[in-house]
């Protein structure tokens, strides 16, 4: 009947979920921050440590110190060519300086025997390391020999050459307290032996 006709009910529309990632999808998808800044040190680790393998970081690759040169040989103590019939010998002047470059210093030392008045002449020499631990040093060149009758007011080394003031005497008359020359004279290393500036000689050892 129409009166009585029943209209069906109306069915609930369904909304069908969408495609959603799964929990344990989304876990991994979105980070927590405790795993990125985990992952960060670790990366920043790794990065600091290649840096100290590199070939050119701080203490990789550094070449050796040079050696330090030998001490210049000591003057006192040494065995020099002077006749001093008895007395004292007496190391006025020294200076040091490697005088055949071979990075090590060796010594200059003007000597004399003592005397109780006048101007005793003076030898001048080159003394070298000796041989062996505890060794004293050797003479190994005269530059001026005590027969010369010379007496030094300066010495020094400079630029591998031995420089000198050398007083003597004009004659025999000239009393021995005072000498009344003078000459600047240097000496330098050359073939084999110790080569004097000036008109003048080579002494060897």
């Amino acid at each position: 009947m129409p009166g009585n006709r029943r209209t069906p009910p109306q069915e609930t529309s369904r909304v069908q979920p969408s495609a959603a990632p799964d929990l344990a999808d989304l876990a991994h998808t979105r980070a927590r921050p405790a795993h990125w800044l985990a992952t960060a040190t670790a990366t920043a680790a790794v990065v600091a440590l290649a840096g100290l393998l590199q070939p050119g970081s701080a203490g990789a690759g550094t070449a050796p110190a040079a050696p330090r040169p030998a001490p210049a040989p000591e003057a006192a103590g040494v065995s020099y060519p002077l006749e001093c019939r008895g007395a004292a010998h007496t190391v006025a002047r020294q200076a040091s300086g490697d005088l055949d470059g071979d990075g090590d210093p060796e010594t200059v030392a003007v000597v004399h025997c003592e005397a109780g008045s006048g101007t005793p002449p003076s030898g001048v020499y080159v003394l070298t390391r000796g041989k062996g631990a505890g060794a004293p040093a050797r003479v190994v060149a005269t530059l001026v020999a005590p027969g010369l009758h010379k007496s030094v007011a300066r010495l020094a080394v400079r630029d591998g050459a031995v420089h000198a003031t050398l007083l003597g005497y004009s004659s025999l008359d000239v009393p021995s307290c005072c000498p009344d020359e003078e000459e600047q004279v240097s000496w330098r290393w050359k073939g084999g032996a110790f080569v004097r500036s000036g008109p003048a000689d080579a002494y060897g050892a």
